[in-house]
């Protein structure tokens, strides 16, 4: 279907986003002497082998241990180390959020805590793996800035960003082969929303893998005379207000697009920031109260609503409400 759709937005390759973390870590590194990773015995899936086989003094494998990791971590940046923590997504917060909460966010710590195989979409491993709930665990927390970017290149842009920026910053990326459609040379903004397409009769504001839904999802919405703006919040805290307020002054509703739980989520993010100074009609696109299950990422995402069918339905019922 993606190859007949005007597309605004087109790949010749797919890449999980976890080898867009693994690569920005490695250039990270050679760039600042300071960085340093920390990995729960994942090496392989958080691609971390190539920082660890170039600057092996600057990697430390703390083995399945994830709040000794966090720990670990937070004392590292009192001497100026920049430590980047590798686990799983579920691991990264729901293990250690004590952790996480007493001894990097309420001091505010240098600590990058980047989590792989996020969301639905690591798959088969199943419901105790997948962690639908972290976005939300970690934007409540005060001094933490959460990122969510939404293809390899935005990966590694991001990688490298969140190395030069002061404070805790949690990063969210996949297990799954995804389209890369983002520029290669780009330059990642924290806190700053990208406008990729632009639109006059409903918002679309998609974070992580759903971005690439979203621009299926409008070249569909645009081919039934329907005119989407796509906006890509791959930083959900500090969240662009004025991306937002600025774009639903114009289209008047709003869809959110996300591989995370409705509570908590952008989506979330979206109606708080509107109901505070420009209410009007939201429709989230998102998993509904509900754990996930094993299947293949593709399945997954039809099964719990998460792709550009139902972006496209969602932005329908949401201009009846106009």
């Amino acid at each position: 279907m993606e190859k007949t759709l005007d597309l605004k937005f087109n790949y010749t390759e797919k890449k999980d986003t976890r080898s867009g973390f693994g690569d920005g870590l490695l250039e990270a590194g050679r760039k600042n002497p300071n960085v340093v990773g920390l990995c729960a015995d994942l090496i392989g899936s958080l691609k971390m082998g190539a920082f660890q086989k170039e600057f092996p003094e600057r990697f430390f494998q703390t083995g399945i241990a994830e709040a000794n990791m966090m720990g670990i971590a937070a004392g590292m940046t009192i001497n100026g180390k920049i430590p980047f923590t590798g686990t799983f997504a579920n691991f990264s917060t729901g293990r250690v959020y004590d952790q996480i909460r007493q001894s990097i966010a309420y001091s505010g710590k240098n600590v990058k805590i980047c989590a792989s195989h996020a969301g639905l979409t690591l798959g088969e491993d199943g419901a105790t793996h997948q962690i639908l709930e972290d976005v939300g665990m970690m934007k409540m927390l005060p001094h933490m800035t959460v990122i969510n970017p939404c293809d390899y290149n935005q990966t590694k842009a991001a990688t490298i960003a969140i190395a030069e920026y002061e404070g805790p910053v949690y990063l969210r990326f996949g297990r799954p082969s995804w389209p890369i459609f983002t520029d290669p040379a780009q330059k990642f903004e924290i806190g700053k929303a990208w406008k990729m397409i632009e639109g006059t009769d409903v918002t679309i504001f998609a974070t992580g893998h759903l971005v690439w839904e979203a621009v299926v999802a409008e070249a569909i919405l645009r081919s039934e005379g329907i005119s989407a703006e796509v906006i890509n919040i791959h930083t959900i805290k500090p969240l662009d207000e004025e991306a937002i307020l600025d774009s639903v002054a114009k289209t008047g509703c709003a869809v959110t697009a996300e591989e995370h739980q409705y509570n908590g989520g952008l989506g979330d993010s979206v109606a708080q920031t509107l109901a505070r100074h420009n209410p009007a009609p939201v429709e989230y696109v998102g998993v509904n109260d509900s754990f996930g299950e094993s299947g293949t990422p593709t399945q997954l995402l039809e099964k719990y609503g998460l792709n550009a069918a139902n972006i496209v339905a969602a932005a329908k019922k949401v201009l009846a409400r106009k």
